[in-house]
């Protein structure tokens, strides 16, 4: 009997609800849903009493019609005795360089940040010489290895981040149809048990300053002149982010009604925020726009452009605080929330512009966290500024 064809439909495969695994449209073509719910073709079939398979794209790239033309090629090679995947690799299997190039080609145009482009293509190209010609089939854990090894203990973050590209990388190549298998540079399950993990040799990339010990040194801050202690205070108290802090604009802040509204094209969730300001962090402001000079609240030493990106840093470094990083005060505070005030976790998540819960969730604490996150700000100004203290104007 023949085997029954187009099990499938349009409206199935579009489907969400779709559990993880494998779906038959018959005759050796299966969509393929993996636990995040991504989708992709596979064509199965045995050769020598043994199973073998082939990506044939990922869906909805590769519509359910063209797998379903892709698959019936695979069967007739597969008929008269030919390898679909020898076939595949004699068209067009990229290497491993020019896997990577066309990957991020794909994905810059959905990144905002011309620093991260470049980062991905950067490490990319430096790291992965060893491996740059090899067609991406023949990329195995050894290759992956041979590239990681070099710099895991001696620049784990980098190693960390790279790892992460060149799994993308490699999924790519799957989804494309260039490779099967597993992915040789997966962590969990596969690397975790050969290379040593990456906390163990590394601080952080971010590492926070105990909350206990940052009432203290917000004191330091006051003392300060400089125009980085202001924006640096104003990190704090906020919980932002280093570039949400210097790209700010005076048309972004209220301070009548005590909110600075950060546009969705300065988020790195793409979505705007707005950020309750406590008592405090209003009288810095006040104190700004009493002497603005500048359409930006930090204003750097070129004419109408923002303090420079690493002031903030370069002021912890001259503190003798370096051991800490800028970014790591989002930790602390986010530790404070948990360990010493009873506000629910969602509201602090909210707080530092993180993601909670579905569409309908996130619509609906748009509306109504703000009032509540006023409140966990405040008291977290309360905090860090047990008693008034004196701080000098900006320079």
């Amino acid at each position: 009997m023949a085997r029954t064809l187009h099990k499938l439909s349009d409206a199935r495969a579009k489907s969400n609800n779709l559990k993880a695994g494998r779906h038959s449209d018959g005759g050796g073509l299966y969509l393929y849903v993996s636990p995040a719910g991504t989708k992709s073709w596979v064509y199965m079939w045995t050769r020598n009493k043994r199973r073998r398979e082939m990506g044939l794209g990922a869906y909805p790239v590769v519509s359910l019609a063209r797998a379903r033309q892709m698959a019936e090629q695979c069967r007739t090679n597969v008929a008269e005795g030919r390898d679909p995947i020898a076939v595949k690799a004699r068209q067009t299997e990229p290497t491993f360089e020019e896997c990577a190039d066309e990957l991020v080609t794909s994905l810059e145009k959905s990144w905002r940040n011309d620093k991260h482009k470049a980062q991905w293509r950067m490490t990319l190209k430096k790291y992965c010489k060893p491996i740059a010609n090899i067609r991406v089939s023949n990329i195995g854990t050894d290759e992956v290895l041979r590239v990681l090894k070099p710099i895991w203990e001696t620049k784990p973050e980098t190693a960390s981040r790279l790892r992460g590209r060149m799994e993308r990388v490699l999924d790519y190549a799957k989804a494309k149809g260039w490779r099967t298998g597993e992915n040789p540079a997966l962590w969990r399950g596969h690397l975790k048990n050969i290379l040593p993990p990456r906390q163990k040799l590394s601080r952080g990339h971010h590492a926070a300053m105990p909350y206990v010990d940052v009432p203290q040194f917000m004191q330091r801050l006051r003392q300060s002149e400089a125009m980085a202690a202001r924006a640096l205070e104003l990190l704090i108290l906020t919980a932002a982010r280093s570039g949400e802090v210097y790209g700010a604009q005076w048309s972004e802040i209220d301070l009548d009604a005590g909110i600075w509204t950060i546009p969705a094209k300065r988020m790195k969730t793409a979505k705007e925020h707005r950020v309750p300001l406590s008592t405090s962090a209003l009288a810095i402001l006040n104190e700004l726009y009493e002497t603005r000079i500048s359409d930006f609240v930090f204003p750097g030493h070129r004419p109408n452009r923002p303090l420079s990106s690493s002031a903030m840093e370069m002021l912890m470094r001259r503190m003798k605080m370096n051991a800490f990083t800028v970014h790591g005060f989002r930790s602390s505070f986010r530790d404070w929330a948990g360990d010493e005030t009873p506000f629910p976790r969602e509201i602090a998540e909210t707080a530092l512009a993180h993601r909670v819960g579905d569409a309908t969730e996130q619509a609906y604490r748009r509306a109504t966290a703000l009032a509540k996150r006023r409140e966990l700000m405040q008291a977290w100004s309360d905090y860090l500024h047990p008693t008034t203290a004196h701080r000098p104007p900006p320079s």
